[in-house]
């Protein structure tokens, strides 16, 4: 039995080269952005960081097609407003699916899980006609309500809930003279800490990398998100690579950072609620 836990060279070095592999084209980046641009038409082309990495950030933010710290700030609000929202809408759901019973729950399930199968460009047109019922165009609510909630938060809640929650617990905490909202604050939202990390963290990142929806609802230049930013770096006939690569290190920086700072908690938090269930 020993022997199925003992690794062999091939296995250390098949690990070695999957992370260098991962890592290196995150590394070349940020080399590409500490020096000019012909550093991508060198060859061998560079490794080592350069000394130009503060002259491409002030060349940036200076950038007044790109308006790239605006579309940092406006990237940071709507990222972190859709998290706290899809968290606090999803774990809300997902318990009262799981533990509470009401009339046509079932239905309701099946219906948050049939938006799930509808392609998110499928949406684009009625949720701009909406948008642009609302006056809402141009404006940050517009890339913020549609995401306020998710049928696969909802969905990745209630089964986690199911599993993580006894029945039992429940009951104990209404003897004790509980109602439905202290249960969930002061029961549910603990059990449900390590989902709860898991799809803060995945709704972060795809809020942050968010495009299309963007795209089509910010049309003003001086208001974009960081993408709209970043496609404004590589648009026209002359592209500044050491800029694209700059802002791209820069949009890189948060999601590392929010990976750093909450992985282990991540990681740990999901090795705690698989020992309980």
């Amino acid at each position: 039995m020993s022997r199925l836990w003992r690794a062999s060279p091939l296995t250390y070095f098949a690990l070695v080269a999957a992370g260098v592999l991962s890592v290196f084209p995150i590394y070349w980046m940020f080399v590409v952005a500490s020096r000019s641009s012909d550093a991508m038409g060198q060859l061998p082309p560079p490794v080592t960081p350069g000394g130009n990495l503060g002259a491409n950030i002030s060349r940036l933010f200076a950038n007044t097609d790109a308006y790239f710290l605006t579309g940092l700030i406006n990237s940071a609000i709507v990222a972190i407003t859709v998290t706290v929202s899809v968290v606090f809408f999803s774990s809300l759901a997902g318990f009262a699916f799981a533990k509470l019973r009401f009339r046509g729950s079932n239905a309701l399930l099946m219906i948050i899980i049939a938006t799930m199968m509808v392609p998110t460009q499928l949406g684009i047109i009625p949720l701009y006609m909406l948008m642009t019922r609302l006056n809402l165009n141009d404006r940050l609510p517009a890339v913020i309500l549609p995401a306020l909630v998710t049928g696969f938060g909802v969905f990745m809640m209630r089964q986690y809930a199911g599993q993580a929650i006894s029945t039992e617990l429940i009951e104990a905490a209404r003897v004790d003279g509980c109602g439905t909202a202290r249960i969930y604050w002061n029961v549910v939202l603990p059990a449900l800490r390590p989902a709860i990390a898991v799809l803060g963290l995945l709704t972060f990142m795809t809020t942050w990398n968010d495009f299309l929806w963007p795209y089509a609802v910010l049309n003003d230049p001086e208001n974009p998100t960081v993408q709209l930013s970043l496609r404004a770096l590589s648009d026209g006939y002359y592209q500044d690579m050491s800029q694209v690569f700059t802002g791209t290190a820069i949009a890189t920086l948060p999601l590392l950072l929010v990976f750093v700072l909450f992985g282990r908690q991540i990681i740990g938090g999901i090795m705690e609620g698989a020992v309980k269930s």
